[in-house]
């Protein structure tokens, strides 16, 4: 595969996964391309029956995925994984959103995650998530939906209401944040606005569209505002992709395109999570029960899983800090990530990453065997350090670990910027990890 085919695919999709249900959906869609089998884990399966030369996936909560290929015995063979999260930063829905002020209907928001706010103004905001509804035949079900046209706008305060903006200015997350949809006649008040009802008549246009039973009422819905500008190369040569969720439907694509390139006779692994961004304590999260308990039925027993952990190996993607040219010192002077030299190894003292010595030194060796630059980045000793799913996943499964991350700028902002190369960099570097020989080194 070529750099420029995919980026291509990069940006595709990126532009229709505005939630962590829509990248689920579009990661199952390439996996089902390329022949995997959708496992359920209600169903009765076990290493000893899997279909389709075990090449199959999972999927819980319709927010996180496991894939896997399996060419032999877990247990004393271990497993090469990836691990990568499906959601990004946002502005949540409310439950019962309506906000009417000043003849204006407003939604309210929550703020998901560590965003950062001033980008949401002044952008072209959609609507997109997961709707639960009670259908014709009186059952719970569920579709994902998305408005894909602008509907709202945040706008900013001008500049005469407000003559500290650029000096200092504070967001008041209850106050500043409802989007404002549009306005409204006098006799609102007298007929007040009832979103869930805007949202069925939505549901239903696209179950009239599959054929599906007719949705009767909305129960409840969970629901994101995400910038309708698509993701784009930009830059004098093309030097930069700027796009809203790099981080990390960045990682959690190029881990996918390694894994269906994977050709070696290795097990290898994708799982990408849901709720980094807040923690990953949910039954989606990294936190959760998810992965341990599809390698327990794939490695037969409790006992089975430990034996295989000390074989096994998990790469941890999600984007590091670029350095800023305008705020260089804000990074560590000799471990600053610069866009187009390659994927970053990310370290840190207090475990923060899960990175050690030895873990980084087989990252490096695959780096050197794919022809694939390589970084390293540690944080400011007077500065706090992020953290990811490596520690989660390292320390309740006991498996060896190594962060790492295509270096990026404006992280957690609506839209980001990562170089046009340095994810292809990473996807060759996941494809030798995947693909590798114990003779040439690593596991």
């Amino acid at each position: 595969m070529k750099n420029e085919t995919f980026v291509n695919g990069l940006l595709d999709f990126i532009a229709r996964s505005p939630t962590p249900f829509h990248a689920v959906e579009n990661i199952i869609s390439l996996l089902e391309q390329a022949g995997f089998h959708r496992l359920h884990e209600k169903e009765a399966w076990d290493h000893t029956h899997l279909p389709n030369d075990g090449r199959c996936f999972v999927t819980r909560n319709d927010s996180s995925i496991i894939a896997f290929s399996l060419k032999h015995p877990l247990v004393e063979h271990g497993i090469q994984m990836v691990g990568a999260h499906t959601d990004s930063p946002c502005l949540k829905l409310k439950p019962n959103p309506e906000v009417i002020d000043h003849h204006y209907l407003q939604l309210g928001v929550e703020v998901y995650g560590g965003a950062l706010l001033h980008p949401w103004f002044d952008r072209d905001l959609s609507l997109a998530g997961r709707v639960s509804y009670l259908n014709e035949k009186k059952q719970i079900a569920h579709c994902l939906v998305d408005w894909k046209k602008a509907i709202a706008t945040l706008p900013s305060l001008a500049i005469h209401l407000d003559r500290e903006a650029n000096n200092q200015h504070s967001i008041n997350k209850q106050q500043h944040l409802p989007p404002l949809l549009m306005p409204l006649p006098d006799t609102a008040d007298d007929n007040p606005v009832d979103f869930k009802a805007m949202l069925l008549m939505l549901v239903n246009q696209q179950l009239l569209a599959k054929g599906a039973p007719k949705a009767l009422q909305v129960l409840d819905h969970e629901l994101s505002f995400y910038d309708v500008q698509p993701p784009a190369l930009v830059g004098l040569h093309d030097d930069f992709i700027a796009s809203a969720r790099l981080d990390n439907l960045l990682s959690c694509y190029t881990g996918l395109m390694a894994l269906l390139e994977h050709q070696g006779e290795q097990n290898a692994l994708l799982i990408c999570n849901d709720h980094e961004e807040v923690g990953s304590i949910s039954t989606s999260g990294a936190q959760g029960n998810f992965l341990s308990s599809l390698l327990t039925r794939l490695c037969g027993s409790d006992g089975g899983l430990a034996r295989a952990m000390v074989s096994s190996f998990m790469i941890s993607a999600d984007n590091a800090h670029a350095v800023h040219p305008n705020f260089s010192d804000k990074h560590e002077p000799n471990h600053g990530p610069i866009i187009h030299a390659g994927p970053v190894i990310k370290i840190n003292s207090n475990q923060r990453y899960a990175t050690n010595s030895e873990t980084g030194a087989m990252f490096r060796l695959w780096c050197e065997q794919a022809g694939v630059p390589v970084q390293s980045f540690v944080v400011r000793t007077d500065m706090g350090c992020g953290s990811t799913i490596g520690p989660i996943t390292s320390n309740l499964l006991g498996v060896r670990t190594v962060d790492v991350g295509v270096p990026t700028f404006a992280m957690h902002s609506i839209r980001e910027l990562a170089g046009s190369k340095d994810a292809f960099y990473l996807y060759n570097a996941l494809q030798c990890y995947f693909n590798h020989s114990d003779e040439q080194g690593g596991i």
